[in-house]
């Protein structure tokens, strides 16, 4: 399927993209030319969370250096001795894309929604440049976040960047969590020795990396100014169809473009994080296998994903005298909560039956 004019205006974001080796100047002229505002996506989030039957609560969590996290709580009558989940969304995402789930999750067991440090309504700091740090930035943040709130231990549950912060948190604070629940996780696997590819990388997608490097994943979304909501609906319609059962309208697609329009601090962080092509500088399977034995890992995958379900293999292989379980939901692509909510949700119920 193809509209008219896309090609055209993505030439033309590509040579505007290519006269600057920065974009930092962006955020002083965003709120004239972007069609944004934290009250707007205040407002989208709002309209997101408008079908959730459950009673919730809202509010800022202060952490260290005058920061906030955004946060919703769902507090359980069944939940006394529960281990409470925490939901941590992935590159771009928010609090609000977990619609699908927070209802079924949070009947018998306190559940606990993030807006991750730079993105959503959370603060949106600057990150250290250094991939090691920015993570960490990450992880105390965090952290600091359960120690306001009270927590003595919780399930993390990460999609996407939000696995591979749960386990990096799980490294650095493993008497904190019980299990962990790694959802398409990114950054695990090393990036590959083109040389040993059947298939190498063609030249002209080594040129638009080259070209693209500089800039962040969603810069062109901010380029664009007032085009910016049209481009999201008509690039990304599949998120209108996976939510289609509660919203007949434009709810999605607003909501993903006021999260990413705003100033661009975890995805920053995130482009700092990551080697061309996507791949992470610190890839997590470097690591995982230092994981303390007794927390048990489920990675769940959607079955049309372009994600390499191999990572999940490599753990397992990593910690044979650990619980590590993988699971495959059927029909389902990257945002597997979202195309199949309801097998995700029971398997993620049934995963977190075995911890309490």
């Amino acid at each position: 399927m193809t509209f008219p004019g896309v090609h055209s205006l993505f030439s033309n974001v590509l040579g505007c993209l290519n006269t600057t080796s920065r974009w930092w100047w962006l955020p002083n002229w965003l709120p004239s030319w972007c069609p944004t505002s934290q009250s707007q996506l205040k407002s989208a989030e709002d309209k997101m969370l408008r079908c959730i039957d459950s009673k919730f609560s809202k509010q800022f969590v202060p952490i260290s250096n005058s920061n906030l996290l955004w946060m919703l709580t769902f507090n359980s009558n069944d939940a006394e001795d529960k281990t409470p989940m925490v939901l941590l969304h992935g590159i771009g995402g928010g609090v609000g894309l977990w619609a699908h789930n927070l209802d079924i999750l949070s009947q018998q067991r306190s559940v606990y929604a993030l807006d991750l440090l730079g993105f959503g309504q959370s603060s949106r700091p600057q990150f250290s440049t250094d991939a090691q740090e920015a993570e960490g930035q990450f992880v105390e943040s965090i952290e600091q976040w359960r120690a306001k709130v009270g927590l003595e231990a919780m399930i993390l549950l990460g999609h996407n960047l939000g696995g591979y912060l749960a386990a990096s948190y799980s490294l650095r604070y493993p008497d904190r969590v019980k299990k962990i629940v790694l959802v398409e996780p990114w950054g695990f696997p090393e990036r590959p020795d083109t040389t040993d590819q059947d298939r190498p990388i063609p030249v002209w997608i080594k040129a638009l990396g080259a070209m693209l490097s500089p800039f962040n994943p969603l810069a062109g979304l901010r380029l664009v100014g007032p085009l910016g909501p049209t481009l999201v609906q008509m690039l990304r319609p599949d998120f209108k169809k996976k939510f289609s059962t509660m919203f007949n309208d434009n709810t999605v697609s607003e909501y993903i473009y006021h999260l990413n329009v705003q100033t661009p601090s975890g995805e920053t962080a995130f482009k700092n994080m990551t080697i061309p092509y996507g791949w992470a500088k610190r890839p997590m399977l470097q690591r995982i296998g230092q994981l303390r034995a007794e927390i048990p890992v489920t990675i769940i995958y959607g079955s049309r994903s372009s994600i390499d379900c191999n990572s999940g293999n490599a753990i397992k292989e990593m910690r044979p005298n650990s619980h590590v379980e993988i699971t495959t939901i059927r029909r389902a692509g990257h945002y597997v909560y979202a195309d199949q909510p309801e097998d995700f949700n029971h398997r993620v119920l049934q995963v977190c039956d075995q911890v309490d």
